[in-house]
Order: C-alpha cells, then structure tokens, then sequence
C-alpha cells in the first residue's frame, strides 16, 4: 500500500425522486490524503460514497485510473463498476459481521488459495494492528460498535485496501472507541491510503483531514467555514492551499 493511488471522477449525476440528487460533480481520491463529506441528512452523501465505489449505478458518471497520464482516458462508470469494487472498499457505520468469531470473520478477507500458515500469520498481523488480540475468539456479532469497526478495519487492512470511504464510521461511539477507531484511519493514511469519510461529527477528524467537502443542493464544494480546532482547508494539487471554492477536485 506503498504506491500512489489516484482515481478521478467527472460528470457524477444521479436524478433520483424527480430530483438532481447530485449534479454533474467532479471529485478526485488521492493516496496519502484524507477528505471529510459534510452534508444535511438527505443530501445524498451516501449514495455519492456508492458510486464511488462501484455499489449503486449513476444516471451519469466518468472514472480515469491514470489521471495526468499520457493517453488517460476516462471511461463510462459501467466499464468501471467491477475494477471499483476491487479497489474501493465502502465500509458502512454498522459493518456487516458473520456468524463465528473475530478470527473467522478476518479469515473471509483472505483468498481462500492462501497457505494455511500464511493464512494464520496475516491473521495474527491484523489482529495485532487493531488491537483486538484480547477478542479473537469473541463472537463477532456481540461486539460493541467501536469492536465492529475495528474488525471492518482490520479486513480492509487485510484486503489491503487503498481507498477507503467510511459512512458515519464513528456513529454511536464513545470517545475512547472513537480515538482508537481515528487512530486506525490514520495508519491508513500513513500507508498512502485515500480516505473519504463522511461524518456529522466533525471535530474528531480535525487532526486527520487534508480537505473537507460540502454537499448541498447537488452540487459539492470546499466548506467556507474553518474546521476548529484543526482549522482546516482545502488543497490544491501541489499541495499548497485552494482560494477556488467552486472546483472540489484535487
């Protein structure tokens, strides 16, 4: 998870309910960058989240994997949809547990060709960067919420997942679980991940994000506002603070 990843989308529209749900958005996921979705209930972060990541079909949308590239061609979301899903993990604020244990519910992210041992090693590796060594043989669906994203986390570490986008990952947590949970977001991060987290608690990422995003009325823009205490601001594609608020993309 070393290698820069980027992907680019343009033209992003879903009519839903006799409605632009979203409006010919453009937006780009860089590795190594954090991006936090602000937005009313209703606004459609969720659904922008799954079409990023190849889960739910637009009325209209572009995806280019080698931005900046010569001879970069974006292509029709429908060309993209399998390749998204292999490269873009969603990960929803209630994750999804199997029947079994924290072992066996890490164990499904792997190919089931993998050698036994191997098998075991990387288990004993993801069990040890989420710090849940202590529940590897708890019954994964009675685990408390933080527990469960912490298990989420650790199979898109084990998938080894380069861009992430998290639905209100910390909902319903107490703040311990919340630290511990950011606290993984950032090691993600570190490894060059790209992370797109949509959230309505805001402060708790102050110290993570490179941007935050607003989506209002269709239309996706840099918030105006400054994220306190992390005073946060959007960046340009050097890296240098954004003055255009109309353009999202990095």
């Amino acid at each position: 998870m070393n290698a820069t990843t980027e992907i680019r989308y343009s033209e992003i529209h879903k009519f839903f309910n006799r409605r632009h749900l979203l409006n010919r958005l453009s937006l780009s996921l860089e590795g190594g960058t954090a991006t936090l979705l602000s937005g009313e209930n209703g606004a459609g972060k969720t659904t922008l989240l799954r079409i990023l990541s190849g889960l739910e079909k637009p009325s209209e949308c572009r995806v280019d994997f080698t931005p900046g590239e010569p001879g970069s061609n974006p292509q029709p979301w429908s060309q993209c949809r399998r390749r998204l899903q292999r490269q873009v993990m969603y990960l929803h604020q209630q994750p999804y547990m199997f029947d079994g244990s924290v072992v066996h519910n890490l164990a499904l992210a792997l190919p089931r060709t993998m050698p036994r041992l191997q098998r075991g090693k990387k288990i004993r590796q993801a069990l040890e960067w989420a710090q849940l060594e202590a529940l590897k043989e708890a019954a994964a669906k009675t685990l408390s919420g933080g527990e469960k994203q912490r298990v989420s986390l650790a199979r898109a570490w084990l998938r080894q997942s380069r861009i992430l986008l998290l639905d209100e990952p910390i909902a319903n947590m107490d703040r311990e679980s919340q630290v511990r949970t950011v606290a993984l977001l950032r090691r993600f991060k570190n490894a060059r991940a790209a992370l797109m987290i949509s959230s309505h608690n805001h402060e708790v990422f102050c110290q993570l994000i490179d941007r935050r995003l607003v989506l209002d009325s269709g239309k996706l823009s840099p918030a105006q506002a400054p994220l306190l205490p992390g005073n946060v601001t959007p960046l340009a594609r050097d890296g240098a603070p954004s003055g255009n608020a109309g353009n999202a993309s990095r």
